[in-house]
């Protein structure tokens, strides 16, 4: 491979806002809710990058082939890989790409294609653009896509004006995005460096906790197991609430350790499927193994149902947080079997197709 920038490169980041910025010489573009990608181009050989530098080629060649077809020659883009379904895009599905056996991989590009999203032009023949100010880069970037040589090949919707931003970050959510991004018309690229905006959804919802991880420094606290009940009246487990000070952390095994006694022995979650009962009592969860990290332990301790938490999310995937839930306060006037699904904010369905640009 012979270009100008070589992989890996780390991708440029974004700092999280609270609310939109504004102001002369700002470019607005849906935040895709997928995997980053810096795809690399030489000819017939191509190369997908990942945020964690960690190659994606081999389990996206389906992303592989339109971008053979859609993009130039030579040349290096920062993007998105997603799976759309149907209306909106599917993080699940999304994660389920990522697997050791070729044949699956295989399967898997033929039931639930990938997309990718171009959002940055980095290279394009000998020429690195890194130094090249934002706005010249899309103008490049939309010159040289060809997106209507393959239909899994898009060009980021972009904006200047402020209200539309506003809209699609009320309306894409619907879709399956998270938020909006806000780039500086003279931004040049900066690899590894938060020098984007991003703005996401945050809400609230109070959950019941069912059980925690140690830390991984220690006997101390590393996250709560979060639970919502549903129609049926079964506590489902949705994700899990972290984001605690270290002292904090310490602070939670103490307040936490009159509901450990005979947790297990009436426990909601006690015959999940797979799960192992350890020496120590504790149990492993469904599907434990980390598809990014094979040696990651999921084990966790039982508590009885009993506690309520508030949390911050951004986002649901499905019927669990998409991302980590974060601590705001215990809730001592709320009932366990209160916390229902009920309460979650579902974003207005929105079709994916008018997101995609190309």
């Amino acid at each position: 491979m012979d270009l100008p920038l070589l992989p890996p490169v780390k991708p440029m980041l974004a700092k999280a806002a609270t609310k939109l910025p504004t102001g002369d010489g700002l470019f607005y573009e849906p935040k895709w809710d997928g995997f980053r990608c810096i795809v690399f181009r030489d000819g017939d050989e191509v190369e997908l990058g990942s945020r964690n530098e960690r190659p994606l080629t081999r389990y996206f060649p389906e992303v592989v082939a339109a971008v053979k077809a859609a993009l130039p020659d030579r040349c290096v883009v920062d993007g998105e890989i997603v799976v759309p379904q149907g209306d909106r895009l599917h993080f699940e599905s999304l994660l389920q790409r990522i697997h050791p056996a070729e044949s699956r991989v295989t399967l898997l590009a033929e039931q639930t294609p990938a997309h990718f999203v171009a959002f940055d032009l980095l290279a394009l023949g000998d020429e690195s653009l890194l130094e090249v100010p934002f706005a010249e880069r899309q103008a490049r970037l939309r010159e040289v896509l060809d997106t209507g040589r393959h239909d899994r090949v898009h060009v980021t919707a972009l904006t200047q004006d402020t209200e539309v931003a506003r809209r699609w970050f009320q309306e894409f959510e619907g879709a399956g995005l998270d938020g909006v991004v806000a780039k500086a018309a003279d931004l040049p690229y900066g690899p590894d460096q938060r020098l984007m905006t991003k703005v996401k959804h945050v809400r609230t919802a109070d959950c019941v906790v069912a059980g925690f991880r140690w830390h991984k420094s220690g006997p101390i606290i590393g996250s709560l197991l979060l639970g919502l009940y549903d129609d049926a009246g079964a506590l489902q487990h949705i994700g899990v609430a972290a984001s605690f000070p270290m002292a904090r952390r310490a602070e939670l095994v103490e307040e936490l350790a009159p509901y450990r006694t005979d947790a297990l022995n009436t426990h909601p979650w006690r015959e999940w499927a797979n799960a192992e009962l350890q020496a120590d009592g504790e149990r492993r969860m469904p599907g434990a193994q980390s598809r990014w990290n094979a040696k990651k332990d999921l084990s966790w301790v039982p508590l009885r149902p009993e506690l309520v938490v508030e949390i911050k999310y951004d986002q649901l995937e499905g019927r669990r947080l998409r991302h980590t839930g974060q601590f705001l306060r215990w809730r001592p006037d709320r009932e366990p079997r209160s916390c229902t699904y009920d309460q979650l904010d579902v974003p207005v369905r929105y079709d994916l197709a008018e997101v995609f640009v190309g």
